[in-house]
């Protein structure tokens, strides 16, 4: 009888390893102790996420009254973190394959905390550099897919990866709304301690709630691998989005050097401004809605993916032309938003379905790359521009960046509405695997397959709206049987 196998974790504590029952069906749901691992790592994330974050919309106003304070200086604050982010956090999923995946995000966590209570403890700019610095350089987003992957069925691992995307658009909307309102109680130094606070409570979520693999071993479709590089750098489909994510990013991060000035100088109180954030957030998610469900269910995607970033041109020159009025400021600041998180929720998954399904890992890696040094270097270049020619300099720049990331898009390929499948090759020879693989490619929806025998795994690019599952699962069962 051939072997096919996947496997459901069942977790018998916290601190045991999981025992492993062989079992394969995509049409199931999540396990338990997936969902626990999978929640738990989510959380851990968002923590992370929530951290960096909470002082975005009010460290331009706190860095005013530091020691050594200009604007250059407080753009950099305010982005340096992706800086380290981006040096380190590949490196940091390597080793984690060597050194074990929670020892790397535990001590990735230490230095989160550590640049937390150099920045609560600074009353100079340098020292909350120097903070926000060795925040970014736990670099922990690599290990924690890589952990995922370890704790999760091949079928379902796509599903666990979006729910932690979703862990980080959460934590950016709450840490938006909060951070002014934490900010007006304990001040921006208690912000500081009280990240320090998330980093313990992430630790302990590690240590005592997330299990411990059986193995780790290298999953291409969740983390990079070295020799990848090449051939995800000279693909332009994905140099084209790599450079649209660090667009976003460098035109977010700018953009709260002087957003947060501005609601002040325009009669809104610092402790206030969640009153314009949290309803600019939640009203501009709502918005996005139809987009979304006509890029991906009407496929439609190029369209809406280009009209969001011509959102992001038409906020940045309208906040150019009315900042001195709050009604100019929110109006536009939610036109931002709804591009803005247009775009966030579109470009993964178009890296998704642009790159192959055994480069998924290697191409999301750059894309993070690239996403974090463009939030290190918008906040430098907003700062100097803020400095030197006022707010209105700096939306200049932020309407630039997204006219050419405009222009650019408009020779993009319309996507291929292709999703990633994992199937286990577990146990079966290499003979028996390529007539699994042949047989599955006469599928009705199976569009590509690329099996990696060392792996015991074969990456599957399906249409979701043409795949017959149900003769998909009789061939697994068939095999397995």
């Amino acid at each position: 009888m051939l072997q096919h196998a996947v496997y459901f974790i069942e977790i018998m504590g916290a601190k045991e390893k999981p025992v492993l029952t062989k079992v394969q069906d995509i049409t199931s749901p999540m396990t338990s102790p997936e969902k626990r691992a999978t929640w738990s790592l989510a959380s851990i994330y968002a923590l992370r996420m929530l951290g960096l974050f909470l002082i975005m919309p009010v460290l331009s106003l706190f860095a005013e009254q530091l020691e050594g304070s200009t604007p250059s200086l407080i753009g950099m604050a305010i982005g340096i973190y992706g800086i380290s982010q981006a040096i380190l956090q590949i490196p940091f999923g390597l080793m984690s394959d060597r050194f074990g995946r929670k020892k790397i995000i535990i001590f990735g966590l230490i230095l989160f905390m550590t640049g937390s209570v150099v920045a609560a403890v600074s009353n100079s700019i340098y020292g909350v550099l120097l903070g926000r610095a060795i925040q970014g350089s736990g670099a922990i987003a690599g290990p924690i897919m890589a952990l995922v992957a370890d704790l999760t069925q091949e079928v379902h691992r796509t599903k666990a990866m979006a729910l932690i995307g979703l862990s980080i658009g959460v934590s950016f909307g709450v840490a938006i709304a909060a951070g002014p309102v934490i900010a007006g109680f304990v001040g921006v130094h208690g912000i500081f301690w009280l990240i320090a606070g998330l980093s313990l409570l992430a630790i302990l979520i590690l240590r005592y709630m997330v299990p411990d693999p059986q193995q780790s071993r290298v999953h291409r479709d969740a983390e990079p691998v070295p020799g990848q590089f090449a051939n995800v750098i000279k693909s332009a489909e994905l140099l084209r989005l790599n450079y649209g994510i660090f667009t976003l990013h460098a035109i977010l991060t700018a953009s709260f050097v002087v957003v947060p000035l501005l609601m002040r100088d325009a009669g809104l109180l610092p402790a206030e401004h969640w009153k314009v954030y949290l309803p600019v957030f939640v009203t501009s998610m709502a918005a996005i809605i139809p987009f979304v469900i006509l890029a991906e269910k009407k496929r439609k995607m190029k369209p809406v993916f280009i009209g969001a970033i011509a959102a992001l041109v038409l906020a940045a020159l309208g906040l150019m032309q009315f900042n001195t009025v709050l009604p100019g400021i929110i109006g536009f600041l939610w036109l931002f938003f709804t591009g803005f998180n247009l775009l966030e929720a579109t470009l993964p998954s178009l890296i998704s379905k642009t790159a192959p399904g055994d480069l998924r890992g290697t191409a999301m890696g750059v894309y993070s790359t690239c996403q974090f040094l463009g939030a290190g270097i918008g906040g430098g270049v907003g700062g100097w521009c803020y400095g030197a020619f006022g707010a209105a300099g700096v939306f200049l720049f932020c309407a630039g960046a997204a006219s050419s990331w405009l222009l650019l898009s408009f020779s993009m390929k319309p996507p291929r509405y292709w999703a990633n499948l994992l199937i286990s090759l577990e146990k079966l020879d290499e003979q028996q695997a390529n007539d699994f693989v042949a047989a599955m490619l006469k599928i009705t929806g199976v569009e590509e397959i690329t099996p990696h025998y060392e792996e015991a795994v074969a990456y599957l690019k399906v249409d979701n709206q043409q795949l017959d599952r149900d003769h998909l699962q009789s061939l697994i069962t068939q095999y397995v049987g």
